[in-house]
């Protein structure tokens, strides 16, 4: 019996989460069909082999930041660009330890920055684990970011 073996049980564990992640993110199923559900971020880094887009549900709350790096390599504050500022977190990442993966991740909430990126006006700073792919969800836009005065 394959899933005996940790690899192949990793492998079925990933595909019952992505799965999962489908069925629950109107970002992936909204507009599966039209345009206006895609958008490139980013598919022109080829000295790091690195491809980025958007998947975007009816609510303009559902974005997803897609970003698939091709290589072995961590590529840590690899900048992504972003269409809004607020937060964002991981959702998916094919690189967990549970799937099998190295467990290179980007935990907690990823703040995105005004800083302008791949035509966008904002940014985020991620780490990207070797030959894989991570989801971010916009998990709260904001308007503002408020100032800590110490």
């Amino acid at each position: 019996h394959l899933l005996e073996f940790g690899y192949h049980k990793g492998v079925q564990d990933w595909i019952k989460h992505l799965n999962k992640t489908y069925k629950t993110t109107p970002a992936l199923f909204d507009y599966d069909f039209e345009g206006r559900g895609f958008q490139w971020v980013d598919y022109s880094d080829t000295e790091n082999s690195v491809i980025s887009f958007l998947r975007k549900g009816k609510d303009p709350d559902d974005i997803l930041l897609i970003v698939l790096n091709f290589t072995p390599m961590v590529r840590e504050n690899y900048r992504v660009g972003t269409p809004v500022k607020g937060y964002w977190k991981e959702i998916a990442n094919s690189d967990k330890g549970s799937f099998g993966g190295s467990d290179v991740t980007n935990p907690g909430k990823i703040r995105s920055m005004p800083v302008k990126f791949h035509g966008k006006d904002y940014s985020v700073s991620v780490t990207l684990p070797p030959l894989g792919i991570i989801a971010l969800a916009l998990d709260e836009m904001v308007e503002t970011f408020e100032m800590k005065v110490s």
